[in-house]
Protein backbone atom coordinates (compact mmCIF):
# COMPACT_ATOMS: atom_id res chain seq x y z
CA UNK A 1 0.00 0.00 0.00
CA UNK A 2 1.21 3.30 -0.92
CA UNK A 3 0.97 6.42 1.48
CA UNK A 4 -1.48 8.93 0.64
CA UNK A 5 1.29 11.64 1.61
CA UNK A 6 4.02 13.07 -0.06
CA UNK A 7 7.92 12.65 0.87
CA UNK A 8 9.79 15.69 1.43
CA UNK A 9 12.09 15.23 -1.61
CA UNK A 10 9.17 15.60 -3.48
CA UNK A 11 8.32 19.35 -2.15
CA UNK A 12 8.58 21.66 -4.73
CA UNK A 13 11.70 23.94 -3.71
CA UNK A 14 9.51 26.86 -2.60
CA UNK A 15 7.50 25.33 -0.49
CA UNK A 16 10.56 23.21 1.33
CA UNK A 17 11.80 26.72 2.34
CA UNK A 18 8.85 27.92 3.67
CA UNK A 19 8.76 24.95 5.60
CA UNK A 20 12.17 25.73 7.19
CA UNK A 21 10.85 29.16 8.25
CA UNK A 22 10.28 30.62 11.44
CA UNK A 23 6.93 30.80 12.63
CA UNK A 24 5.70 34.55 12.47
CA UNK A 25 4.02 36.56 15.05
CA UNK A 26 0.58 35.40 16.42
CA UNK A 27 -1.62 37.77 15.08
CA UNK A 28 -3.82 38.83 18.70
CA UNK A 29 -7.21 40.13 16.69
CA UNK A 30 -7.02 36.01 15.02
CA UNK A 31 -6.18 34.66 18.71
CA UNK A 32 -8.87 36.68 20.50
CA UNK A 33 -11.46 35.26 17.83
CA UNK A 34 -10.69 31.81 17.87
CA UNK A 35 -10.36 31.83 21.91
CA UNK A 36 -14.64 33.41 21.38
CA UNK A 37 -15.15 30.69 19.64
CA UNK A 38 -13.51 28.13 20.71
CA UNK A 39 -15.03 28.89 24.58
CA UNK A 40 -17.99 27.14 23.57
CA UNK A 41 -16.09 24.17 23.83
CA UNK A 42 -16.17 24.55 27.87
CA UNK A 43 -19.80 23.05 27.72
CA UNK A 44 -18.93 19.81 26.55
CA UNK A 45 -15.89 19.76 28.56
CA UNK A 46 -17.85 20.50 31.53
CA UNK A 47 -20.82 18.01 30.94
CA UNK A 48 -18.09 15.35 30.25
CA UNK A 49 -15.67 15.81 33.86
CA UNK A 50 -19.05 17.25 35.84
CA UNK A 51 -21.25 14.07 35.12
CA UNK A 52 -18.41 11.74 35.74
CA UNK A 53 -19.19 12.59 39.41
CA UNK A 54 -22.63 13.19 39.54
CA UNK A 55 -23.99 10.19 38.21
CA UNK A 56 -22.79 8.46 41.03
CA UNK A 57 -25.12 10.48 43.02
CA UNK A 58 -27.83 10.79 39.83
CA UNK A 59 -27.55 6.70 40.72
CA UNK A 60 -28.41 6.34 44.74
CA UNK A 61 -31.04 9.38 44.30
CA UNK A 62 -33.26 9.10 41.52
CA UNK A 63 -32.68 4.92 41.98
CA UNK A 64 -31.41 4.05 38.42
CA UNK A 65 -29.67 1.28 37.03
CA UNK A 66 -26.60 0.87 35.30
CA UNK A 67 -28.47 0.90 32.52
CA UNK A 68 -29.88 3.67 32.56
CA UNK A 69 -26.81 5.73 33.52
CA UNK A 70 -25.48 4.32 30.44
CA UNK A 71 -28.58 6.20 28.26
CA UNK A 72 -28.02 8.81 30.85
CA UNK A 73 -24.41 9.29 29.47
CA UNK A 74 -24.13 8.50 26.08
CA UNK A 75 -27.25 10.28 25.07
CA UNK A 76 -25.73 13.79 24.89
CA UNK A 77 -23.55 12.32 22.59
CA UNK A 78 -25.99 10.64 20.57
CA UNK A 79 -28.13 13.36 20.03
CA UNK A 80 -25.01 15.71 19.74
CA UNK A 81 -25.37 13.86 16.55
CA UNK A 82 -28.24 15.74 15.23
CA UNK A 83 -26.88 19.34 15.88
CA UNK A 84 -23.49 18.39 14.17
CA UNK A 85 -25.25 16.95 11.40
CA UNK A 86 -27.75 20.51 11.39
CA UNK A 87 -24.87 22.74 11.93
CA UNK A 88 -23.34 22.63 8.46
CA UNK A 89 -26.06 23.19 6.35
CA UNK A 90 -27.39 26.01 9.11
CA UNK A 91 -23.87 28.02 9.58
CA UNK A 92 -23.75 28.21 5.24
CA UNK A 93 -27.36 29.96 5.95
CA UNK A 94 -27.25 31.83 8.48
CA UNK A 95 -22.67 32.40 8.96
CA UNK A 96 -20.97 30.85 11.05
CA UNK A 97 -20.56 33.43 13.89
CA UNK A 98 -24.93 33.03 14.35
CA UNK A 99 -24.47 29.10 14.39
CA UNK A 100 -21.80 29.54 17.61
CA UNK A 101 -24.50 31.77 19.69
CA UNK A 102 -27.10 29.16 18.77
CA UNK A 103 -25.34 26.82 20.34
CA UNK A 104 -24.58 28.50 23.29
CA UNK A 105 -28.26 29.20 23.60
CA UNK A 106 -29.71 25.66 22.84
CA UNK A 107 -27.08 24.31 25.71
CA UNK A 108 -28.27 27.23 28.22
CA UNK A 109 -31.66 25.54 27.88
CA UNK A 110 -30.83 21.99 28.36
CA UNK A 111 -28.58 22.74 31.40
CA UNK A 112 -31.26 24.40 33.20
CA UNK A 113 -33.83 21.65 32.36
CA UNK A 114 -30.87 19.20 34.19
CA UNK A 115 -30.33 21.29 36.80
CA UNK A 116 -33.75 21.62 37.30
CA UNK A 117 -34.92 18.17 36.71
CA UNK A 118 -37.15 16.70 39.48
CA UNK A 119 -37.31 12.79 38.03
CA UNK A 120 -34.93 10.73 35.07
CA UNK A 121 -37.43 11.50 32.27
CA UNK A 122 -36.62 14.97 33.12
CA UNK A 123 -33.41 14.79 33.51
CA UNK A 124 -33.03 12.66 30.12
CA UNK A 125 -34.71 15.55 28.09
CA UNK A 126 -32.22 18.42 29.48
CA UNK A 127 -29.49 15.82 28.06
CA UNK A 128 -31.64 15.98 24.47
CA UNK A 129 -31.41 19.10 24.64
CA UNK A 130 -28.04 20.12 25.86
CA UNK A 131 -26.59 17.22 23.32
CA UNK A 132 -27.95 18.89 20.19
CA UNK A 133 -26.21 22.50 21.23
CA UNK A 134 -22.87 20.31 22.06
CA UNK A 135 -23.53 18.98 18.74
CA UNK A 136 -23.59 22.40 16.94
CA UNK A 137 -20.35 23.89 18.68
CA UNK A 138 -18.14 20.93 17.90
CA UNK A 139 -19.01 21.57 14.49
CA UNK A 140 -18.94 24.97 13.74
CA UNK A 141 -15.87 26.21 16.63
CA UNK A 142 -13.27 24.46 14.55
CA UNK A 143 -14.59 25.45 11.16
CA UNK A 144 -14.67 28.84 12.42
CA UNK A 145 -11.29 29.28 13.78
CA UNK A 146 -9.78 27.04 10.52
CA UNK A 147 -11.25 30.19 8.82
CA UNK A 148 -10.45 33.04 10.30
CA UNK A 149 -6.60 32.02 10.73
CA UNK A 150 -3.79 32.65 9.09
CA UNK A 151 -2.14 29.62 7.60
CA UNK A 152 1.22 29.64 9.39
CA UNK A 153 -0.61 29.51 12.86
CA UNK A 154 -3.74 27.57 12.07
CA UNK A 155 -2.29 24.81 13.35
CA UNK A 156 -2.42 26.36 17.20
CA UNK A 157 -5.40 28.22 16.75
CA UNK A 158 -7.94 25.67 15.34
CA UNK A 159 -6.30 23.26 18.46
CA UNK A 160 -8.09 25.55 20.56
CA UNK A 161 -11.32 23.59 21.27
CA UNK A 162 -10.01 20.55 22.69
CA UNK A 163 -8.19 23.03 24.47
CA UNK A 164 -11.18 24.60 26.17
CA UNK A 165 -12.96 20.86 26.09
CA UNK A 166 -10.03 19.82 28.53
CA UNK A 167 -10.58 23.17 30.75
CA UNK A 168 -14.32 22.35 30.55
CA UNK A 169 -13.40 18.72 32.01
CA UNK A 170 -11.18 19.76 34.71
CA UNK A 171 -13.51 22.34 35.98
CA UNK A 172 -16.33 19.70 35.51
CA UNK A 173 -13.81 17.49 38.13
CA UNK A 174 -13.17 20.59 40.53
CA UNK A 175 -16.73 21.43 40.85
CA UNK A 176 -17.64 17.54 41.30
CA UNK A 177 -14.94 17.66 44.19
CA UNK A 178 -16.49 20.45 45.59
CA UNK A 179 -19.71 20.10 45.61
CA UNK A 180 -19.57 16.51 46.59
CA UNK A 181 -20.43 17.03 50.38
CA UNK A 182 -24.04 18.61 49.94
CA UNK A 183 -26.73 16.74 50.43
CA UNK A 184 -27.39 14.04 47.02
CA UNK A 185 -30.70 15.36 46.12
CA UNK A 186 -28.76 18.73 45.47
CA UNK A 187 -25.22 18.53 44.58
CA UNK A 188 -25.60 16.70 41.27
CA UNK A 189 -28.23 19.48 40.01
CA UNK A 190 -26.02 22.35 40.66
CA UNK A 191 -23.26 20.52 39.14
CA UNK A 192 -25.50 19.96 36.17
CA UNK A 193 -27.20 23.58 36.52
CA UNK A 194 -24.09 25.58 36.67
CA UNK A 195 -22.98 25.28 32.99
CA UNK A 196 -25.99 27.07 32.26
CA UNK A 197 -23.59 30.37 33.24
CA UNK A 198 -20.83 29.88 30.90
CA UNK A 199 -23.33 29.54 28.01
CA UNK A 200 -24.58 32.91 28.67
CA UNK A 201 -20.94 34.04 28.71
CA UNK A 202 -20.37 32.36 25.25
CA UNK A 203 -22.97 33.90 24.06
CA UNK A 204 -22.78 37.48 25.03
CA UNK A 205 -19.10 37.26 23.71
CA UNK A 206 -19.52 35.44 19.91
CA UNK A 207 -21.79 38.63 19.22
CA UNK A 208 -18.37 40.66 19.52
CA UNK A 209 -16.51 38.32 16.68
CA UNK A 210 -16.13 39.57 13.26
CA UNK A 211 -18.36 36.60 10.92
CA UNK A 212 -15.63 34.39 8.57
CA UNK A 213 -14.18 35.74 5.82
CA UNK A 214 -14.71 32.73 3.67
CA UNK A 215 -18.40 32.93 4.55
CA UNK A 216 -18.51 36.63 3.86
CA UNK A 217 -17.11 36.11 0.57
CA UNK A 218 -19.32 33.15 -0.66
CA UNK A 219 -22.30 35.85 0.04
CA UNK A 220 -20.31 38.37 -2.31
CA UNK A 221 -19.75 40.55 0.48
CA UNK A 222 -15.91 41.09 -0.41
CA UNK A 223 -15.47 44.56 1.33
CA UNK A 224 -16.66 43.16 4.57
CA UNK A 225 -14.35 39.87 3.91
CA UNK A 226 -11.06 42.15 3.32
CA UNK A 227 -11.86 44.31 6.65
CA UNK A 228 -11.64 41.04 8.65
CA UNK A 229 -8.43 39.97 6.76
CA UNK A 230 -7.01 43.20 7.21
CA UNK A 231 -7.19 42.79 10.75
CA UNK A 232 -6.05 38.60 10.90
CA UNK A 233 -2.92 39.11 8.54
CA UNK A 234 0.10 40.26 9.16
CA UNK A 235 0.17 43.08 6.62
CA UNK A 236 -2.01 44.90 3.72
CA UNK A 237 0.00 42.60 1.38
CA UNK A 238 -0.79 39.57 2.84
CA UNK A 239 -4.53 40.14 3.41
CA UNK A 240 -5.00 40.74 -0.13
CA UNK A 241 -3.10 37.76 -1.28
CA UNK A 242 -5.28 36.33 0.90
CA UNK A 243 -8.93 37.48 -0.31
CA UNK A 244 -7.79 37.20 -3.70
CA UNK A 245 -6.78 33.21 -3.27
CA UNK A 246 -10.09 32.54 -1.48
CA UNK A 247 -12.29 34.64 -3.85
CA UNK A 248 -10.97 32.17 -6.86
CA UNK A 249 -11.53 29.51 -4.85
CA UNK A 250 -15.05 30.20 -4.38
CA UNK A 251 -15.83 31.22 -7.61
CA UNK A 252 -14.47 28.09 -9.04
CA UNK A 253 -16.90 26.58 -6.62
CA UNK A 254 -19.48 28.08 -6.59
CA UNK A 255 -19.51 30.38 -9.25
CA UNK A 256 -21.35 33.78 -9.12
CA UNK A 257 -24.46 32.90 -6.92
CA UNK A 258 -24.42 34.86 -4.44
CA UNK A 259 -27.16 33.26 -2.66
CA UNK A 260 -26.04 30.59 -2.28
CA UNK A 261 -26.66 28.73 1.01
CA UNK A 262 -25.04 25.06 0.52
CA UNK A 263 -27.40 23.55 -1.83
CA UNK A 264 -25.93 20.71 -4.00
CA UNK A 265 -23.35 19.44 -1.13
CA UNK A 266 -24.68 16.84 -0.28
CA UNK A 267 -25.33 15.20 -3.76
CA UNK A 268 -21.15 16.11 -4.42
CA UNK A 269 -20.34 14.04 -1.04
CA UNK A 270 -22.23 11.43 -1.17
CA UNK A 271 -23.52 10.46 -4.46
CA UNK A 272 -21.22 11.79 -7.19
CA UNK A 273 -17.63 12.80 -5.27
CA UNK A 274 -14.55 13.17 -7.08
CA UNK A 275 -11.90 11.32 -6.32
CA UNK A 276 -9.84 13.56 -3.83
CA UNK A 277 -13.07 14.71 -2.74
CA UNK A 278 -13.46 10.83 -1.82
CA UNK A 279 -10.45 10.53 -0.34
CA UNK A 280 -10.77 13.82 1.82
CA UNK A 281 -14.02 12.28 3.08
CA UNK A 282 -12.42 9.46 3.85
CA UNK A 283 -9.80 10.67 5.93
CA UNK A 284 -12.01 13.16 7.53
CA UNK A 285 -14.39 10.66 8.74
CA UNK A 286 -11.63 7.78 9.49
CA UNK A 287 -9.91 10.45 11.82
CA UNK A 288 -13.17 11.53 14.16
CA UNK A 289 -13.96 7.75 13.83
CA UNK A 290 -11.03 6.98 15.66
CA UNK A 291 -11.07 9.53 18.21
CA UNK A 292 -13.92 8.07 19.68
CA UNK A 293 -13.43 4.31 18.76
CA UNK A 294 -10.31 4.88 21.48
CA UNK A 295 -12.76 4.94 24.07
CA UNK A 296 -11.76 7.91 25.62
CA UNK A 297 -14.84 9.85 26.33
CA UNK A 298 -15.70 6.90 27.66
CA UNK A 299 -12.94 6.26 29.94
CA UNK A 300 -13.27 9.90 30.88
CA UNK A 301 -16.79 9.37 31.80
CA UNK A 302 -16.50 6.45 33.82
CA UNK A 303 -13.08 6.51 35.06
CA UNK A 304 -14.48 6.25 38.48
CA UNK A 305 -15.85 3.41 38.02
CA UNK A 306 -12.84 2.15 36.84
CA UNK A 307 -10.95 3.27 39.64
CA UNK A 308 -13.88 1.43 42.23
CA UNK A 309 -13.02 -1.98 40.02
CA UNK A 310 -9.36 -0.78 40.59
CA UNK A 311 -9.97 -0.97 44.59
CA UNK A 312 -10.38 2.79 44.96
CA UNK A 313 -13.55 3.11 46.85
CA UNK A 314 -13.96 6.12 48.83
CA UNK A 315 -15.85 8.67 46.49
CA UNK A 316 -13.64 11.51 47.80
CA UNK A 317 -10.70 9.52 46.77
CA UNK A 318 -12.53 8.47 43.62
CA UNK A 319 -13.77 12.22 42.37
CA UNK A 320 -9.62 13.46 43.78
CA UNK A 321 -8.14 10.90 41.57
CA UNK A 322 -10.18 12.19 38.41
CA UNK A 323 -8.66 15.55 39.10
CA UNK A 324 -5.79 14.67 39.37
CA UNK A 325 -6.41 13.23 35.68
CA UNK A 326 -8.11 16.19 34.60
CA UNK A 327 -4.84 18.66 35.02
CA UNK A 328 -2.71 16.24 33.45
CA UNK A 329 -5.11 15.97 30.15
CA UNK A 330 -5.30 19.34 30.06
CA UNK A 331 -1.69 20.02 30.78
CA UNK A 332 -0.74 17.92 27.69
CA UNK A 333 -2.98 19.60 25.20
CA UNK A 334 -1.59 22.43 25.95
CA UNK A 335 1.34 21.13 24.24
CA UNK A 336 0.12 20.07 21.60
CA UNK A 337 -1.29 22.78 20.68
CA UNK A 338 2.06 25.10 21.15
CA UNK A 339 3.80 22.45 18.94
CA UNK A 340 1.55 21.46 16.33
CA UNK A 341 2.52 24.08 13.56
CA UNK A 342 6.15 23.15 14.12
CA UNK A 343 6.49 19.54 13.93
CA UNK A 344 2.98 19.28 12.05
CA UNK A 345 -0.29 17.09 12.30
CA UNK A 346 1.49 13.38 11.33
CA UNK A 347 4.09 13.47 13.59
CA UNK A 348 1.87 14.35 16.90
CA UNK A 349 -1.11 12.15 15.61
CA UNK A 350 1.24 8.91 15.18
CA UNK A 351 2.68 9.38 18.61
CA UNK A 352 -0.46 10.32 20.18
CA UNK A 353 -2.32 7.04 19.19
CA UNK A 354 1.04 4.82 19.50
CA UNK A 355 1.33 5.82 22.53
CA UNK A 356 -2.64 5.55 23.36
CA UNK A 357 -1.69 1.90 22.53
CA UNK A 358 0.79 0.61 25.19
CA UNK A 359 -1.06 2.88 27.73
CA UNK A 360 -4.47 0.61 27.28
CA UNK A 361 -2.08 -2.50 27.18
CA UNK A 362 -0.78 -1.46 30.56
CA UNK A 363 -3.98 -0.38 31.75
CA UNK A 364 -5.56 -4.09 30.74
CA UNK A 365 -2.50 -5.62 32.53
CA UNK A 366 -3.60 -3.66 35.79
CA UNK A 367 -6.94 -4.44 35.52
CA UNK A 368 -6.56 -7.81 34.73
CA UNK A 369 -4.11 -9.02 37.71
CA UNK A 370 -6.58 -6.29 40.05
CA UNK A 371 -9.75 -8.85 38.80
CA UNK A 372 -7.44 -12.30 39.86
CA UNK A 373 -6.49 -10.36 42.85
CA UNK A 374 -8.28 -10.13 46.49
CA UNK A 375 -5.96 -7.96 48.18
CA UNK A 376 -5.66 -5.04 45.35
CA UNK A 377 -1.85 -4.69 45.95
CA UNK A 378 -0.62 -0.70 45.23
CA UNK A 379 1.35 -0.68 42.56
CA UNK A 380 -1.24 -2.24 40.64
CA UNK A 381 -3.52 0.49 41.52
CA UNK A 382 -0.66 2.93 40.79
CA UNK A 383 0.05 1.76 37.16
CA UNK A 384 -3.93 1.61 36.35
CA UNK A 385 -3.77 4.94 37.89
CA UNK A 386 -0.73 5.51 35.53
CA UNK A 387 -1.77 3.70 32.86
CA UNK A 388 -5.02 5.97 32.48
CA UNK A 389 -3.02 9.39 32.95
CA UNK A 390 -0.74 8.16 30.09
CA UNK A 391 -3.63 6.95 27.64
CA UNK A 392 -5.77 10.77 28.06
CA UNK A 393 -2.45 12.35 28.10
CA UNK A 394 -1.63 10.72 24.35
CA UNK A 395 -4.95 11.36 23.47
CA UNK A 396 -4.63 14.94 24.37
CA UNK A 397 -1.03 15.27 22.28
CA UNK A 398 -2.64 13.76 19.16
CA UNK A 399 -5.86 12.94 18.13
CA UNK A 400 -7.78 15.00 20.72
CA UNK A 401 -6.76 18.42 19.24
CA UNK A 402 -5.80 16.92 15.76
CA UNK A 403 -9.02 15.54 15.12
CA UNK A 404 -10.69 18.91 15.06
CA UNK A 405 -7.66 21.01 12.87
CA UNK A 406 -7.77 18.27 10.52
CA UNK A 407 -11.09 17.81 9.50
CA UNK A 408 -12.09 21.40 9.26
CA UNK A 409 -9.42 22.16 7.36
CA UNK A 410 -9.03 19.59 4.53
CA UNK A 411 -12.68 20.09 2.62
CA UNK A 412 -12.87 22.65 -0.06
CA UNK A 413 -14.31 25.79 0.44
CA UNK A 414 -17.92 25.00 -0.82
CA UNK A 415 -17.57 21.78 0.66
CA UNK A 416 -16.12 22.38 4.22
CA UNK A 417 -19.29 23.38 6.43
CA UNK A 418 -21.40 20.67 5.61
CA UNK A 419 -18.58 18.08 4.63
CA UNK A 420 -17.23 18.53 8.32
CA UNK A 421 -20.69 18.46 9.85
CA UNK A 422 -20.64 14.76 8.56
CA UNK A 423 -17.37 13.63 9.72
CA UNK A 424 -18.16 14.97 13.53
CA UNK A 425 -21.90 13.40 13.34
CA UNK A 426 -19.62 10.04 12.86
CA UNK A 427 -17.80 11.28 15.73
CA UNK A 428 -20.79 12.23 18.11
CA UNK A 429 -22.67 8.42 16.74
CA UNK A 430 -19.12 6.63 17.82
CA UNK A 431 -19.00 8.64 21.23
CA UNK A 432 -22.14 8.16 22.25
CA UNK A 433 -22.08 3.96 21.59
CA UNK A 434 -19.12 3.28 23.18
CA UNK A 435 -20.45 5.71 25.54
CA UNK A 436 -23.88 3.67 26.23
CA UNK A 437 -21.86 0.13 25.88
CA UNK A 438 -18.98 0.66 27.76
CA UNK A 439 -19.82 -0.64 30.93
CA UNK A 440 -21.92 -3.49 29.34
CA UNK A 441 -19.15 -4.53 27.36
CA UNK A 442 -16.88 -4.94 30.75
CA UNK A 443 -19.06 -6.53 32.63
CA UNK A 444 -19.43 -9.19 30.02
CA UNK A 445 -15.37 -9.45 28.99
CA UNK A 446 -13.83 -7.06 32.13
CA UNK A 447 -12.67 -3.67 32.20
CA UNK A 448 -9.31 -5.16 31.44
CA UNK A 449 -10.69 -6.96 28.33
CA UNK A 450 -12.24 -3.61 26.96
CA UNK A 451 -9.05 -2.13 27.75
CA UNK A 452 -7.11 -4.52 25.26
CA UNK A 453 -9.75 -4.12 22.71
CA UNK A 454 -9.23 -0.40 22.72
CA UNK A 455 -5.81 -0.63 22.28
CA UNK A 456 -5.86 -2.92 19.53
CA UNK A 457 -7.93 -0.50 17.94
CA UNK A 458 -5.37 2.29 18.18
CA UNK A 459 -2.63 0.25 16.31
CA UNK A 460 -4.96 -0.21 13.65
CA UNK A 461 -5.85 3.88 14.00
CA UNK A 462 -1.94 4.14 13.78
CA UNK A 463 -1.83 2.10 10.67
CA UNK A 464 -4.88 4.12 8.92
CA UNK A 465 -3.54 7.31 9.70
CA UNK A 466 0.15 6.56 8.37
CA UNK A 467 -1.08 5.56 4.68
CA UNK A 468 -4.09 8.30 4.20
CA UNK A 469 -3.62 11.20 6.16
CA UNK A 470 -1.13 13.34 4.44
CA UNK A 471 0.64 16.39 6.55
CA UNK A 472 -0.73 19.78 5.90
CA UNK A 473 1.43 21.99 8.08
CA UNK A 474 1.55 25.31 6.59
CA UNK A 475 -0.62 25.60 3.96
CA UNK A 476 -3.55 27.74 2.93
CA UNK A 477 -6.94 25.84 3.13
CA UNK A 478 -6.94 26.77 -0.64
CA UNK A 479 -3.91 25.03 -1.26
CA UNK A 480 -5.03 21.80 0.90
CA UNK A 481 -7.25 19.84 -2.01
CA UNK A 482 -4.14 19.47 -3.82
CA UNK A 483 -2.43 16.90 -1.58
CA UNK A 484 -5.49 14.34 -2.08
CA UNK A 485 -4.81 14.72 -5.98
CA UNK A 486 -3.31 11.46 -7.88
CA UNK A 487 0.02 13.07 -8.06
CA UNK A 488 0.37 12.19 -4.55
CA UNK A 489 -0.82 8.33 -4.92
CA UNK A 490 -1.50 5.48 -7.45
CA UNK A 491 -4.44 4.07 -5.21
CA UNK A 492 -7.62 5.06 -5.25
Amino acid sequence: MEKLTPEIDELPPQEAAASSQPRPPLNKYALACAILASTNSILLGYDIGVMSGAVLYIKDNLKISSTQVEILVGSLNVCSLIGSFAAGKTSDWIGRRYTIVLAAATFFVGALLMGLAPSYPFLMAGRVVAGIGVGYSLMIAPVYTAEISPAMTRGFLSSFPEVFINIGILLGYIFNYALSGLPEDINWRLMLGLAAIPAVVVAGGVMAMPESPRWLVMKGRLGEARHVLMRTSASEEEAEIRLEEIAKSASEMIGENSSWNGQGVWKELLIRPSRPTRRILLAAIGINFFMQASGNDAVVYYTPEVFKAAGIRHRKELVGVTVIMGVVKTSFVLVSALFLDQFGRRPLLLLGTTGMALSLTGLGLGSKFLEHSAHKPMWAIALCVVAVCADVSFFSIGLGPITWVYSSEIFPIRLRAQGSSLAVSVNRLVSGVVAMTFLTVAKKISFGGVFFVLGGIMVVATIFFYFFLPETKGKNLEEIGSLFEDKYSSTG
